[in-house]
């Protein structure tokens, strides 16, 4: 069975880090495309960042630029977001997913791409 899971969020205040992780299970992330999403209450999910392979690219929102890392352990089929700095817009559902293609310009934020989705770990940042 295909499964992503989310772990590592919880509640931080202003100015705080947190890393989030995303395992696979039933398939290695090799010569796949693993983006992080996320979703605040009453808005839509949207794109926060995305490593994709063949060739190797990294990806983020504006809004995470300088603030978040994604980074990728193929030893432990692991994807984490290292996130710095949180402010309190960050607060929101993570999402990480996984695709089996590879990405170019912005089509790493179209959610139909993806293929797998984890189930979400809620951020929460104090002002």
């Amino acid at each position: 069975e295909v499964q992503l899971v989310e772990s590592g969020g919880g509640l931080v205040q202003a100015g705080g880090s947190l890393r989030l992780s995303c395992a696979a299970s039933g398939f290695t992330f090799d010569n796949y495309a693993i983006g992080w999403f996320r979703q605040a209450p009453g808005k839509e999910r949207e794109g926060v960042s995305c490593t994709s392979s063949g060739p190797f690219s990294t990806y983020y929102a504006d809004s995470v630029k300088g603030r978040f890392t994604i980074s990728f352990d193929s030893a432990k089929n692991r994807v984490y977001l290292q996130m710095n700095s949180l402010k309190p817009e960050d607060t929101a559902v993570y999402y990480c997913a996984a695709a089996r293609r590879g990405f170019y310009g912005t089509t790493w934020l179209r959610l139909w791409e993806y293929d797998y989705w984890g189930q979400g770990t809620q951020v929460t940042v104090s002002s």
